[in-house]
């Protein structure tokens, strides 16, 4: 996410706050899951598909404001990546 986008997750994030966003979060993942669903039985959903995945986003980066975990996510991502990483090089050399 750029600066704008960001800033302007952390004001909706403040205005509305940790307990609503939280279950706003949980209604746009759900949102996601359905539209990935529908995505793999055959429906041509691809723009219904980039709107859930910008809401989802949009709600992990105003939860990572309001637990104030933002370095630690990304550091565990990080390591996420990297140990996958090593998982399909040792996969290769199998």
């Amino acid at each position: 996410m750029n600066a704008f986008q960001i800033e302007s997750c952390v004001q909706i994030a403040n205005h509305y706050g940790l307990e609503s966003q939280e279950l706003m979060a949980i209604e746009e993942m759900s949102e996601l899951t359905k539209e990935i669903c529908k995505r793999r039985r055959g429906n041509d959903n691809r723009e219904k598909i980039i709107d859930e995945i910008a809401d989802v986003k949009i709600m992990i980066t105003q939860l990572e404001h309001l637990l104030d975990i933002s370095k630690e996510v990304s550091l565990r991502i990080d390591y996420k990546c990297q140990r996958q990483l090593r998982r399909m090089e040792q996969k290769r050399g199998d």
